[in-house]
């Protein structure tokens, strides 16, 4: 850090990488709707002395009034160089969201239905704009739509993001989301992260590649996903940028906002304080997995659930997920689990709802180990199953 004692102007600054020979030209769009609820990314506004400025090869976050410098300016300095913004074309639509560089190379983790343009195709054009202007072309490494993520690779040379433990998050822990909100780039905003452990239905990002599969009306059908919660203003666009912890270290990928709702088919708002962020430790797993093989690996209990309640009120809370139908020679019946069984803990985790235990089983790799607590007959019982794999579905 500097001070330019003429101007009292702090500079915070990192050595961007050299731009290439001759850089692709940058195309400008406008923000694409995404799917449930309303999937979205990083952030908007931002501390207003805060101002992003290229100089030379070094790109800056430029402090204009000395006296309200604070630590959210040193996380957009550390992290800014790390996040990109994406731009996706098909042949009759387009639309942009963010990243967050994962290595030097240019892998490049966002959420799948930013490059699939919300499951419409996976034949799609890439470009990639980083923090100092440098514009450059990606391809697809691999997709994940069960979590909403997805890699690609992008020629260049890249400031990779400084992971955070996703675990030792708070209720309360202040936090900064960066990304490009409803196409403007390099916006910053903060919040508290508001709940940990919170589920969420999406609609897929997969693409129907005539195949067979859960279809929906003009979707696909909806995919639970564990999310962290954040009053940080998370819109339209931003979709796969970063959430951050004090340290500027990721903890989230930017995902989804929930909606107010609206009479007009098809509309939709802006934030009202409750976005949603893929953990970094999830992100982590998977994007590894996609990196290595171009795919995710995903467990399967081999059971059908509905939420359990205490009562037969339509008002009643859900309190776990009642098994209704075992699949024959599945998982959960060679674990020793049975038929009206209400799972309420799945690896310590406790599950009060169908979506919840989709979403947790999810999380876990084909053929891995759960400790699951259900109720039978009025007592706790403990289990341990060895989980499928969702690749095998029927």
């Amino acid at each position: 850090m500097s001070i330019d004692n003429e101007n009292r102007q702090f500079t915070f600054a990192y050595q961007a990488p050299a731009a290439p020979a001759a850089p692709a030209k940058s195309r400008r769009r406008f923000v694409m709707p995404v799917v449930a609820a309303i999937i979205a990314g990083a952030v908007a506004g931002g501390v207003s002395s805060v101002a992003v400025s290229r100089l030379g090869q070094t790109s800056t976050v430029v402090i204009n009034n000395a006296q309200s410098v604070n630590w959210v300016t040193g996380v957009a300095a550390k992290a800014m160089p790390s996040v990109v913004t994406i731009s996706v074309g098909a042949s009759t639509s387009g639309g942009s969201g963010s990243g967050v560089v994962l290595t030097k190379d240019g892998l490049i983790l966002t959420n799948a239905h930013v490059v699939t343009l919300d499951g419409a195709t996976n034949k799609v054009s890439i470009e990639v704009k980083t923090s100092t202007g440098i514009v450059t072309t990606a391809t697809v490494v691999g997709i994940d739509p069960t979590n909403d993520l997805a890699v690609i690779k992008a020629s260049g040379t890249f400031v990779p993001i400084e992971f955070g433990d996703s675990s030792k998050v708070n209720v309360g822990d202040n936090v900064v989301a960066i990304g490009a909100p409803l196409g403007l780039e390099e916006s910053v905003t903060t919040g508290i992260l508001s709940s940990l452990n919170r589920t969420i239905q999406v609609a897929s990002s997969a693409v129907n590649d005539g195949t067979l599969q859960l279809w929906s009306g003009s979707g696909a059908a909806p995919v639970s996903l564990r999310v962290l919660q954040t009053d940080a203003a998370i819109n339209p666009g931003n979709s796969g940028g970063a959430l951050l912890n004090s340290k500027g270290q990721l903890i989230g990928i930017n995902v989804a906002i929930a909606s107010a709702g609206s009479s007009t088919s098809g509309s939709q708002s802006g934030s009202i304080g409750v976005g949603f962020s893929i953990p970094s430790n999830i992100a982590k797993r998977i994007s590894d997995q996609l990196i290595k093989g171009g795919k995710a690996s995903h467990a399967l209990l081999g059971a059908l659930v509905t939420d359990a309640t205490s009562s037969d009120s339509v008002a009643a809370f859900s309190n776990g997920a009642k098994i209704v139908k075992l699949t024959p020679g599945g998982a959960a019946e060679l674990g020793g689990l049975k038929v009206d069984d209400v799972v309420v803990k799945f690896n310590g985790q406790v599950v009060s709802s169908a979506s919840e235990l989709t979403a947790e089983v999810r999380l876990e790799a084909a053929n891995s180990k759960a400790t699951i607590v259900v109720v039978r007959g009025g007592q706790q019982v403990t289990v341990t199953v060895t989980l499928g794999d969702a690749a095998n579905a029927k």
